[in-house]
């Protein structure tokens, strides 16, 4: 089953490939959907015995005449028909080419016992006391005996195959009875905010996220609205840079301490104010060009584990690599819920999410990684363990912007102790700076300096 390669397909104009999960040895298991964007999902209806489970992986959602003809009131039955058809075809061809492996293995398996066996005999018959038998009369009885046990084993393997076969066959039948919607058959999911306020234009790009890219620490706007104040969002923020750079206006959502799910996708108190979804908001500017997206650290609570390793001698312990795998695991899945909203934004905008920086360079050792006396403070070793838990966030942000074909920005930003620079300044803020390990006004025209080059030409170009 781990071996047998998911056969591919096009359903609804989506692809669609269609296999079975690694068997594990628990004696029953759903079925699962595998969405592209970072998503695995149990469907606990689809409950089968034995170990063969399907698996259907999805995505990511095309937007295509094809996908919009199921809502045909004619067409739409035989084409949801003939998709039903498909994809039983599909888990038929794997299953066939399950069962040729299975067989081609067990005789494979079979050949290497009837060797040892015949190893064994030989062995045996040169120790009796009066002679061996002719080797005629051995070779064929080895030979009788290898075509006996192969004969069993491929029976035997079938028939475990057939039986396998028939369970998955009778839990997928079970569970889908009286299933009359997609909803009840996977279950419910968060949904898409809702569009907030007026609807609001004048606008060529917004960007949205945490206090990266609001720029904590750098100057208020002049006549910032509440929400901007509430969110210190800064004059030398991602937008205004990018704004200063191309000539574009552009709307910063972004607020400090945003997480997908309360900052993006839900509300946010900060500042005194409870703030609507970001995305909520995004819903209601038309003509958009772009949204650059900065989200990630907080998801994983990132700022725990650098202070955990400041504070401690050893911070490469089980408890917290599980919790970390445990935070980057939920940050996984409600990414992927994320990129389906920004797919889905009115006027398809060109997205680019913007990768995660590394704040100290390998080995650095400079009062910033040293940290107050009192503290153990940051050696090689924490560097290289916070900067591949960094490297794991920005995976889950390339594989999921690479899956809805959304371009990734990765910003070159001068880390903390790094080599002396003369003229601009630092590009992070150090542990004496009101906002430590965020970007400076410097680091924040790098950021945009990553961001510029893979955007379209400016709106007001030649205006």
């Amino acid at each position: 089953m781990a071996l047998t390669p998911g056969q591919d397909l096009v359903a609804f104009g989506q692809q669609v490939t269609v296999g079975a999960r690694t068997p594990d040895l628990s004696v029953a298991g759903p079925a699962q959907v595998v969405q592209v964007g970072n998503t695995a999902l149990d469907v606990d209806r689809l409950r089968v015995y034995g170990p063969l489970r399907p698996q259907i992986t999805l995505g990511p959602v095309q937007r295509n005449a094809a996908a919009q003809s199921v809502l045909d009131p004619d067409a739409g039955p035989r084409l949801r028909d003939e998709a039903v058809e498909a994809v039983t075809d599909a888990f038929l061809a794997w299953y066939l080419w399950g069962a040729a492996l299975l067989v081609g293995f067990t005789l494979a398996a079979s050949a290497g016992a009837a060797g040892l066996r015949t190893l064994l005999v030989l062995r045996a018959e040169s120790r009796q006391p009066g002679g061996h038998r002719p080797l005629p009369e051995i070779w064929s009885d080895c030979v009788r005996g290898a075509r006996r046990m192969a004969a069993a084993a491929v029976v035997a393997s079938v028939l475990v195959w057939v039986a396998a076969g028939a369970l998955a066959y009778a839990g997928a039948a079970n569970g889908l009875r009286n299933v009359g919607s997609l909803t009840q058959l996977v279950g419910a999911r968060q949904l898409s905010p809702e569009p907030v306020g007026p609807p609001v234009g004048g606008f060529d790009g917004a960007v949205i996220g945490d206090s990266r890219v609001a720029r904590l620490g750098g100057p208020p706007l002049p006549d910032g609205t509440p929400d901007d104040a509430a969110c210190q969002r800064s004059a030398d923020s991602l937008a205004e840079q990018i704004s200063a750079l191309r000539g574009d206006r552009v709307l910063n959502l972004a607020c400090p301490s945003a997480t997908v799910a309360s900052g993006l996708r839900g509300s946010q108190a900060e500042g005194g104010r409870v703030l609507p979804p970001q995305v909520g908001l995004l819903k209601q500017v038309q003509g958009l060009d772009w949204v650059a997206v900065a989200v990630g650290p907080n998801d994983v609570g990132w700022i725990d584990f650098l202070l955990y390793c400041y504070g401690v001698p050893d911070c490469a312990d089980n408890l917290t690599q599980g919790e970390f795998d445990y935070r980057l695991a939920a940050f996984d899945r409600a990414f992927g819920e994320l990129l389906v909203d920004l797919n889905d934004l009115p006027g398809r905008p060109q997205i680019v999410v913007v990768a995660s920086y590394e704040p100290f360079p390998p080995g650095a050792s400079c009062p910033d990684s040293r940290g107050p006396a009192e503290y153990p403070g940051l050696d090689e070793a924490k560097i290289a363990l916070l900067d591949e838990r960094n490297d794991a966030v920005n995976e889950v942000l390339v594989a999921g912007a690479q899956a809805y074909g959304f371009d990734v920005a990765r910003p070159a930003l001068r880390p903390l102790c790094g080599a002396e620079r003369t003229g601009l300044g630092p590009d992070l803020q150090g542990l004496t700076d009101p906002f430590p390990f965020h970007p400076t006004g410097v680091g924040s025209l790098r950021m945009a300096a990553a961001v510029t080059p893979l955007l379209g030409p400016p709106a007001r170009q030649g205006g």
